[in-house]
């Protein structure tokens, strides 16, 4: 493609100026520059003008040629057309010929189905005739073989009954055979049972007399002993009774406090709750270490390092149980707060429910009444309606109008009143599913309250939303 031409030149004006610049002020070298300049321009231009020239020469050739070939292709078309009416015509009477062929040959079956039918109905009037015979001698065979069968089945109640003979009188011997053997059985394993038993029994026997021996030397030695340690142990206490009856009348009054306190602590633990009942062992276990010290007393330095320990103990139980003492004060104060919330809101509740069941009760039935009465209505009207226009013939459009509009504003009603119902009965529900969560998140159990609250659910609201009450929508 040759570059394209620029736009907006034109040779312009009179005098010195050329395409629209002034040369009077230019000099040599400028104007050689602006005259090779315009020759380029001008060797463009000739260069353009020839290849427009050809291109016009080939749009004209392709015109021509396209213009032969519709010529052709409309002669090709009128070619055509002329065979398709030959084609037609050719149609035509072939249809025609095949038409009246198909005429004879539906003369031709119509005359053949009339002779087939009259074969037919003598083979069919031969075959009844064949097969009455053939029904009589199934009869006569059928006869002969119940005459057959009832022989067969007497021969075989017969041989049943002597098997039955024969398979009782098996048995009988094949039992009495098992009895024997189970006899046998029974005396051979008794008898080695009750060797058996004789065998242990002396076995045990002999043990247990070794065991009785081995038991009173151990005994005798232990005796022994214990006399010996307890004659070391009394001589020591009575050494040393002497330097401790002071600390053992100090010990005495101390344990008789702590015996007290120990009752009334006791007293008091028993009352606390699951949560103190961990603290008990500790107690339990100091209440165990007087005893012990009590009951045996060691020498000075122990028994005074032991009550220092107990006495820790003890202060440091004190002190527990007095937190815990004021943890169950705290948490009896607020359950009787809770208690009595609890109450108040039961007997709210009680109040709210019985009330709200009372007013939605007697507005319920008023509500299905009406609707009862209405639906009545709507269907007397249809009744109405359906005779009239089965008797009457004029004005027909009017009347249907004006009896659509009363339908129509009864249907109004009756589906206010159905929202009105449902509405109601989904405000009671709410108030039902509000009071529960209630119950549930100050942890009372719905058998508490002693009656089970009743939900409305009429016919028809099934599908109500789980939204607030407010937001039943109408459906018209």
């Amino acid at each position: 493609m040759p570059p394209k031409k620029k736009g907006g030149k034109g040779k312009g004006g009179s005098g010195n100026i050329i395409d629209g610049v002034d040369t009077t002020q230019m000099t040599r070298e400028q104007l050689e520059v602006f005259c090779h300049r315009i020759k380029e321009e001008n060797e463009r231009e000739r260069e353009e003008r020839n290849f427009f020239q050809l291109e016009r020469d080939k749009l004209r050739t392709f015109w021509e040629i396209t213009k032969n070939e519709l010529e052709e292709a409309k002669a090709k078309l009128r070619n055509k057309d002329r065979q398709i009416e030959e084609a037609a015509e050719k149609n035509d009477e072939e249809l025609k010929f095949y038409k009246q062929k198909v005429k004879h040959l539906q003369y031709e079956h119509q005359n053949n189905l009339t002779e087939c039918k009259a074969e037919a109905l003598v083979s069919l009037k031969m075959s009844q005739d064949d097969h009455t015979e053939q029904e009589r001698e199934l009869l006569r065979d059928k006869r002969d073989l119940k005459a057959q069968i009832r022989e067969q089945e007497v021969a075989h109640q017969d041989q049943i009954k002597s098997l039955k003979l024969q398979h009782s009188e098996e048995i009988s011997n094949i039992r009495n055979q098992f009895e024997l053997k189970e006899k046998e059985l029974e005396n051979k394993y008794e008898k080695k049972f009750a060797d058996l038993k004789q065998e242990l029994n002396i076995k045990h026997t002999m043990e247990m007399s070794e065991l009785e021996e081995r038991k009173n030397n151990q005994i005798t030695d232990l005796t022994k002993h214990h006399e010996k340690v307890f004659n070391e142990m009394k001589n020591y206490y009575n050494d040393i009774t002497l330097n401790n009856l002071a600390l053992i009348s100090s010990l005495k009054d101390q344990m008789e406090v702590l015996r007290k306190q120990n009752e009334r602590m006791s007293k008091q633990v028993a009352d606390i709750t699951a949560e103190n009942k961990r603290l008990t062992e500790p107690l339990k276990q100091a209440q165990i270490d007087v005893a012990e010290y009590k009951r045996q007393l060691e020498h000075y330095e122990k028994d005074k390092l032991s009550l220092a320990n107990t006495k820790a103990k003890l202060s440091t139980t004190k002190q527990e149980l007095d937190d815990l003492r004021w943890a169950n004060d705290a948490l009896q104060l607020r359950f009787e707060k809770l208690e009595a919330e609890k109450d108040e809101l039961s007997r709210r509740f009680i109040d709210a429910i019985l009330d709200v069941q009372q007013k939605t009760g007697q507005k319920n039935m008023l509500l299905q009444r009406r609707v009862q009465t209405l639906t009545n209505v709507a269907e007397y009207r249809d009744v109405i309606i359906g005779e009239l226009r089965a008797l009457t013939s004029e004005d027909i459009t009017a009347k249907n109008l004006k009896l659509e509009k009363v339908l129509a504003r009864k249907n109004t009603v009756i589906h206010d009143l159905q929202y009105e119902l449902a509405r109601v009965c989904k405000a009671h529900d709410d108030l039902l599913d509000t009071y529960e969560d209630k119950l549930q998140q100050y942890g009372i159990p719905k058998e508490e309250l002693g009656f089970v609250p009743l939900r409305i659910l009429q016919d028809g609201q099934g599908g109500l939303p789980k939204g607030p009450a407010g937001l039943v929508t109408k459906n018209r």
